[in-house]
């Protein structure tokens, strides 16, 4: 089903299971029986960011409903071109089923290393991308679990999706191992950005304000992509690598390096200091390596669009029988 032009009335309605018209009655029909619905909002820049309607965006995604980006224009959320609204339409039908009976377990967000009781180390991953793929993968049929560190605001997800909290890097690690220990995953795709070192040492109280200067030392925590093939020898295993202000060629060549060290089939490598990419944005150009050095070039799109590439990939590396 889809709603075009949908407006923060009939979506509102929609979110909240109002059906007093054919249009929002067709919509709650659809959502109970299990029907693909999409939505394009359409509307002025202030009935958009209002934060009732945004709480009801939030809820619909929650419900499944797959939204369409308007286009900005004129201080308005328009509708994009027919042509694209076809393109998500078509795409959304041609890979639903997809994934059926194949198990992702997906990482996003952060992590924290907490110095006393107050004070913490982390880094600006907002976990979108994390996000995203567990919601595409979802959207194809996927069974999926999200392990995710503390992100905000908290994002919202499809009820089908299994969630596990996460705050330091060791729980996150710790979580990664138990799902993998647990149950039989088929694609593992590590898209947080967990950090690498933390406190050596750590304070349940508050360091009291005032001194000077207070000397701390930072040591290697457990890195979660090089136990992942350990323990999941035969999924198809995607890990991300981000640097920061370097060429194309050595985008490409230290995140291979990282490939071959953790035993991976493929992995997401982007640069940090382009415009447009990395933590707290909604878009990203990436370059994804696999085991022969083949590189698929995604132009900066949204963090969405590069999901989509991400598992249309991993698609054709569980129809080509995993690993490579």
């Amino acid at each position: 089903v889809l709603i075009a032009p949908a407006t923060a009335n009939t979506l509102s309605k929609v979110a909240h299971g109002i059906s007093d018209n054919a249009v929002t009655a067709l919509a709650a029909a659809a959502l109970g029986r299990g029907v693909p619905l999409v939505a394009v909002p359409a509307m002025h820049d202030a009935l958009y960011r209002n934060p009732a309607f945004q709480d009801s965006l939030r809820k619909l995604s929650e419900l499944g409903v797959f939204i369409v980006e308007p286009r900005w224009e004129e201080g308005k959320a328009k509708m994009p071109p027919v042509e694209e609204i076809a393109d998500a339409v078509s795409s959304l039908l041609r890979r639903r089923g997809e994934f059926r009976g194949v198990r992702f377990l997906i990482t996003a967000g952060p992590t924290r290393e907490p110095l006393d009781a107050v004070r913490f180390l982390t880094n600006p991953s907002s976990g979108k991308m994390g996000f995203a793929l567990a919601e595409e993968a979802w959207r194809r049929g996927g069974e999926v679990t999200l392990v995710k560190g503390p992100v905000s605001p908290e994002r919202p997800l499809p009820r089908g999706i299994k969630v596990v909290d996460a705050v330091t890097t060791q729980e996150m690690y710790d979580a990664v191992e138990g799902e993998l220990k647990g149950r039989g995953y088929d694609v593992i795709i590590l898209a947080a950005a967990p950090l690498d070192y933390g406190f050596s040492t750590t304070y349940s109280y508050k360091i009291p304000s005032g001194s000077p200067a207070i000397e701390a030392r930072l040591e290697a925590k457990p890195k979660i992509s090089m136990a992942v093939r350990r323990l999941a020898p035969r999924a198809v295993f995607i890990g991300f690598k981000a640097e920061h202000g370097v060429s194309d060629e050595e985008l490409v060549e230290r995140a291979y390096a990282r490939l071959l060290e953790a035993g991976m089939d493929l992995i997401v490598a982007n640069d940090l200091a382009r415009q447009g990419c990395g933590f707290e944005v909604d878009t990203n150009e990436v370059f994804i390596v696999d085991r022969d050095r083949r590189v698929v070039h995604v132009p900066l799109s949204s963090k969405r669009e590069v999901a989509k590439a991400i598992l249309d990939l991993a698609a054709k590396k569980l129809t080509g029988g995993g690993r490579s």
